[in-house]
């Protein structure tokens, strides 16, 4: 059953089109990652469906209900912002509350849906204190609070951790998932960090320039990029790209310079347009030393940089005159200078056609 429908979905700011033709449907239970860099479109997206905006062109239905010029308060939505936007005067539980009071609902009923709010956000200890008396994540456990009460179908969150630090970032995300667990309603969060967006969604929406790029499973998005765009977007760090040609004289290959990197086992979708493409590999696939001699491919790198993390290592290399990236184990001891022979399977890389830079 879909929960939230988007149908045609356009809005422009004068000559400027932000959003461009947006059709997506959204489960009912479904958790969707509206995921890209800023100005994509992804906040003013969740403002459309929450009816902060008034949309240029389509609509946006909400369990069945056309919902495109109702009032937010009418749209059976609940919102979680970037800010907590907490009224300082009052105690957590006023802030719980207030929405309520205004909506005119029983006081018993309020006190019912406050308790059941603080008892899944483990926040009861917190109902007597003002904002001031809490630490950030505690304020935005408040935040969420407030719309978990309003006891609505979808939840709406315009990137709820981004003003946290990376412990509590961390904790609070899996917070979130526990809550979309539990209460099983429908959940659209907009984030710049693709971390969040992997560990969270049930599907991704990678959007670009007011468009989807591609909307699918973090599995699917991460394996499988639809475009260049996508494919560098997703990772940290980025994909290596490296521009060259597929050779079909004997056996299909990816060359550039003298080196040939064979693509029987590649699962090629469709055929390129010339024999110009961009290969890509993600640095977590490459492996090193004697591994390397297992793969389908392998070759020497020179190693320029090193950086330890900790758990791995990030390794800049240079492969035939471009740059090469690629993790070892953080326990590894290579350095600056050294030669290491890396592999990988080329089956798990991505290839993008070098005019169109779609997937082949």
């Amino acid at each position: 059953m879909t929960s939230v429908s988007i149908k045609e979905l356009c809005l422009n700011f004068g000559e400027v089109k932000v959003l461009k033709n947006l059709n997506i449907d959204i489960g009912d239970g479904e958790f969707l990652v509206l995921l890209g860099p800023s100005g994509c479109g992804k906040s003013t997206l969740l403002n459309c469906i929450a009816g902060l905006l008034d949309v240029s062109d389509g609509q946006i239905f909400i369990k069945g209900k056309n919902v495109t010029w109702e009032e937010p308060k009418d749209r059976g939505i609940g919102m979680v912002f970037q800010s907590y936007a907490l009224y300082p005067q009052m105690t957590v539980e006023g802030n719980l509350a207030f929405g309520l009071k205004n909506a005119k609902v029983p006081k018993d009923e309020i006190a019912k849906r406050i308790a059941r709010a603080a008892e899944v956000l483990q926040i009861e200890p917190l109902l007597k204190r003002k904002p001031a008396q809490l630490s950030g994540g505690q304020r935005q456990r408040v935040a969420i609070g407030r719309a978990l009460v309003r006891d609505v179908d979808v939840f709406l969150f315009d990137e709820p951790l981004s003003n946290l630090d990376a412990k509590l970032r961390a904790e609070l995300r899996v917070e979130i998932k526990r809550l979309h667990q539990r209460l099983k309603n429908t959940m659209i969060y907009v984030t710049h960090d693709q971390i969040e967006a992997l560990t969270l969604a049930d599907r991704i929406a990678i959007m670009r320039n007011g468009i989807v790029q591609q909307l699918a499973s973090p599995n699917e998005i991460y394996n499988r990029p639809v475009n260049r765009y996508v494919a560098g977007f997703m990772g940290s760090p980025g994909m290596n790209f490296i521009e060259g040609d597929i050779d079909r004289s004997s056996t299909t290959a990816f060359t550039f310079g003298d080196i040939r990197v064979p693509l029987d086992k590649y699962p090629f979708q469709t055929e390129a347009g010339s024999s110009r493409v961009v290969f890509g590999i993600r640095p977590e696939h490459v492996v090193c030393g004697d591994a390397a001699d297992a793969e389908l491919f392998s070759t020497e790198v020179d190693i320029e940089v090193v950086e330890p993390m900790g758990a791995d290592t990030l390794v800049w290399g240079v492969l035939d005159g471009r740059e090469f990236r690629f993790r070892v184990d953080g326990q590894s001891a290579y350095r600056s200078g050294d030669k290491v022979r890396v592999g990988f399977d080329p089956a798990r890389a991505s290839i993008f056609d070098a005019s169109t830079e779609l997937r082949l």
